[in-house]
């Protein structure tokens, strides 16, 4: 069964700027995300993807700030490295700071979820990277976030782990209902993602894309290949050549 979307899920935005040591790499930026909603964000590096990111879950304290931001106070934030902990195994990893009653039930149970059912007492040596970001992942859902924010949580995954992780990410989004929003270079992960696509360029949103595709998508079929082809060109990328 689906949870209930958080109705306090939204994300609001209001002239946000974010400057490092006189350079801005955020400039005046206004979004309304709705409770629940995926989005994902592209650009070239230097866009401001992270940034945004990192403003969002309070990161940025090295930063000129300017704007507003209102945003779930419960988050969790989903990196490209896994950050084990390893001298922890992995159930205990799971665990630390952990506040939930259920936690005894809830951490393996979790475990199981995310396909890894019999790791909880090996070390995170032992693990694969494709495993090791389910148990990332596993940890992220595990608080319960309000707001998850995924960070190029795949980008250094083989090609056929992203496309497994990227199904279990879709699958237990759609379980726990977060708000999400996901820092991408990949388009082709946005598209089978999302359901709104932002494209920062120069610390800018340059495009907004609401991307209505039916789930499961695929990229063959339709309307996928002209959304792609949209968006590889605000992105510079000559479709012909790809």
């Amino acid at each position: 069964m689906n949870s209930p979307i958080d109705a306090n899920g939204s994300v609001i935005l209001r002239e946000v700027s974010r400057a490092f040591s006189g350079k801005t790499i955020l400039d005046r930026i206004s979004l309304d995300i709705e409770p629940g909603q995926f989005v994902a964000l592209l650009g070239e590096s230097g866009s401001g993807k992270t940034t945004l990111l990192r403003a969002l879950a309070g990161l940025d304290l090295d930063a000129s700030r300017t704007g507003h931001i209102s945003a779930p106070t419960n988050f969790s934030v989903l990196f490209q490295d896994a950050r084990l902990l390893p001298w922890l195994s992995v159930g205990d990893n799971l665990r630390l700071g952990l506040r939930r009653p259920d936690s005894e039930s809830a951490v393996p149970q979790m475990l199981g979820a995310v396909g890894l059912g019999d790791k909880a007492d090996v070390w995170p040596s032992t693990l694969s990277g494709g495993q090791k970001q389910r148990a990332a992942l596993a940890r992220s859902l595990l608080r319960e976030p309000t707001l998850l924010l995924a960070d190029e949580p795949f980008g250094a995954l083989d090609a056929l782990t992203r496309l497994r992780m990227q199904a279990l990410l879709f699958q237990l989004i759609k379980q726990y209902r977060p708000t999400v929003i996901l820092v991408t270079h990949d388009v082709d992960e946005a598209l089978l993602l999302a359901d709104r696509i932002l494209v920062l360029k120069d610390g800018r949103i340059h495009e907004d894309h609401r991307v209505t595709l039916p789930h499961p998508r695929q990229t063959h079929q339709s309307g996928f290949a002209t959304l792609r082809s949209a968006l590889l060109r605000n992105l510079g990328v000559e479709t012909e050549v790809v």
